[in-house]
């Protein structure tokens, strides 16, 4: 045989293995999903238990870092401020590449917690912007010198220019 006759027979038997693999792996795709996974009396428990638990409304996890800030959001006489919007936008990666752009309702209580952000922003402070009809109000965190950050937040009017 000819070097040529060698290279389209190893050519033709690397297609035939490859189309043997994909459909090898089709055929126990299909098999898994048929077959389903017998559950024992402890994972029903605590599937049950976990469908009872509700996630934190006022919590806004962005899983992007160890740090967390906690807002108590009040008017200007002191009365918690329920329902309202705290927006934040975040860059941070290399080059600031990454966008982390998160909001949060204020709890009735006017509690609310950002979790998982990022250690190093790229434009730190960070600026928790606080909204609710006409009320407005801004709260700073630099995540570098304080990773575990509870403030308060005063809204008020906003000032006319």
């Amino acid at each position: 045989m000819t070097r040529r006759h060698h290279s389209v027979r190893y050519l033709l038997f690397l297609v035939g293995l490859a189309l043997t693999g994909l459909l090898l792996g089709l055929l126990s795709r299909a098999e898994v999903r048929r077959a389903p996974f017998p559950q024992s009396p402890s994972a029903q428990n605590v599937r049950a238990a976990t469908a009872d638990a509700t996630p934190n409304p006022y919590l806004m996890d962005g899983a992007a870092g160890p740090c967390a800030i906690d807002l108590n959001v009040t008017d200007t006489s002191g009365k918690p401020v329920a329902t309202a919007l705290i927006k934040v936008h975040i860059a941070y990666g290399f080059g600031g590449f990454h966008k982390l752009d998160m909001s949060v309702y204020s709890s009735p209580e006017g509690k609310a917690r950002f979790t998982g952000i990022p250690a190093k922003p790229k434009n730190a402070p960070l600026e928790f912007y606080v909204s609710k009809d006409k009320l407005v109000g801004v709260a700073t965190m630099d995540p570098v010198k304080e990773c575990q950050a509870k403030h308060d937040v005063v809204m008020e009017l906003p000032k006319s220019q």
